[in-house]
């Protein structure tokens, strides 16, 4: 049951609507291209010849993709649909 003016099942739809959100982001995720490096782009260290054919367009080895994928990114913290901020303006 919903409350004030949302409409029955609206929390649901808000839940499938992040959900959707996010799975398309990360379909959209860049991936490598092109041929794989025989040296690290960063730190210039060879990079493993199995680890280039598993991952075609490899442009890091293996510690500098690890540190990159430890990176935080900060992101919006909140669901805009559901804010409350967003139904009063």
């Amino acid at each position: 049951m919903a409350g004030g003016w949302a409409k029955d099942g609206a929390v649901s739809e808000q839940i499938e609507a992040s959900i959707s959100d996010e799975l398309a982001r990360m379909q959209t995720r860049k991936k490598p291209v092109g041929d794989s490096l025989t040296h690290c782009a960063d730190c210039e260290e060879p990079i493993p010849e199995r680890r280039q054919i598993a991952i075609p367009g490899v442009k890091l080895c293996v510690d500098c993709q690890q540190e990159r994928d430890g990176t935080y990114k900060a992101r919006g913290g909140f669901n805009r649909r559901g804010s409350k901020d967003s139904q009063l303006k």
